[in-house]
């Protein structure tokens, strides 16, 4: 599964891990995040992030 970079402050969306603050399990792919899912760090929107080159 792909790593994702937000736009805005550089976090990485690691599906391998989550965002088990918001919720998120290990496991979850970045598309399959809820479409209100915003940056842990920042705020921005899932639409600011990236696909890790």
């Amino acid at each position: 599964m792909d790593k994702y970079v937000c736009t805005a402050c550089g976090y990485v969306y690691d599906p391998k891990v989550g965002d088990p603050d918001s919720g998120i399990k290990p496991g979850t792919a970045f598309k399959d995040l809820p479409e209100d899912w915003v940056c842990p760090l920042c705020g921005v929107p899932k639409s600011d992030f990236e696909k890790e080159k």
